[in-house]
């Protein structure tokens, strides 16, 4: 059969065959990355290297993609999880050459905009929270309450800054000295890789961007934090024409799902004392990152 008689056949069954199987209909594979990032519970999956990694090689692993749209709403978290996530994005973009959109719903805040700055193009609503580029830590003091209440710490230790930040303990100006130490070296992290993937984009100064403020979506264009103010549907639609096709990679597979093991965490059912302990003090921090950005 003739070259020209096999386009024909190829054209013709294009016609016909669903729009999943035919090859002159663009796909873009979507990954949709939620939720507080190394927070998590039996009903609340949090963000992981560990739990997005597979969606992920899935997604960049669809030969015809022309690119991997990444769905965002997360307020933050864990900073070397964020990173991780971060790295393995663009890895995997360099792996096989796909443009990456980030499309940034409620907020990509903190470790939220850290992963979306993987991608080559953020998008995001005019009313999108956007930016905290920062590094917190939060904590209490209980040395009042428990000599309030006739409570006894004791702790034994072989090291002599073991005891370092305990709640339990007065603080220490040489311990919040050291704290800020590392606060200053992550920040410092963060903000380079900000500046490497924005820098022909990024407008405002550094003790604005970096100052850990947040804005709007509409504000962080203006100040280069993001490319555009739109939407998923729209943009593909845009760029690749009205018949893309924008598959949701999931994660896990069809039986962990159905048993709610969803991203690495057990059913509550098997959650006994220590850790649905755990799952509740991470529902409350998870709580807390959310409502610092009013939702």
């Amino acid at each position: 059969m003739s070259d020209d008689a096999l386009s024909s056949l190829k054209r013709g069954l294009d016609r016909i065959l669903p729009a999943k199987w035919r090859s002159d209909v663009p796909v873009v594979p979507v990954v949709r990355l939620s939720g507080a990032i190394g927070m998590g519970g039996p009903l609340r999956p949090g963000l992981y290297i560990s739990t997005v990694a597979r969606p992920l090689e899935r997604a960049f692993a669809v030969k015809k993609a022309p690119a991997v749209a990444l769905v965002i709403n997360s307020p933050g978290g864990s900073a070397v999880q964020s990173h991780l996530i971060h790295r393995r994005i663009r890895a995997l973009a360099n792996e096989t050459g796909k443009h990456v959109f980030a499309f940034v719903e409620d907020v990509a805040a903190s470790g939220g905009y850290m992963i979306a700055c993987a991608a080559d193009e953020i998008v995001c609503d005019p009313s999108s929270i956007v930016g905290s580029i920062g590094v917190i830590t939060a904590g209490f003091g209980f040395e009042r309450l428990i000599e309030k209440i006739g409570v006894e710490r004791r702790v034994h230790t072989a090291g002599t800054r073991k005891m370092m930040l305990d709640p339990f303990q007065p603080e220490q100006p040489e311990d919040v000295e050291r704290l800020k130490a590392i606060q200053a070296e992550v920040h410092a992290t963060f903000s380079g890789l900000v500046k490497a993937r924005r820098a022909d984009t990024l407008s405002g100064s550094d003790d604005l961007l970096f100052s850990g403020e947040f804005w709007t979506g509409t504000q962080a264009l203006g100040l280069g934090l993001v490319d555009d103010v739109g939407d998923l549907r729209s943009v593909l639609r845009a760029r690749y024409g009205d018949k893309v096709r924008t598959p949701v990679i999931a994660s896990g597979g069809w039986l962990s799902r159905r048993l709610g093991m969803v991203q690495g965490t057990a059913p509550l059912g098997l959650a006994q004392g220590a850790g649905l302990a755990e799952g509740m003090i991470a529902a409350a921090e998870e709580r807390a990152l959310w409502t610092r950005y009013g939702l």
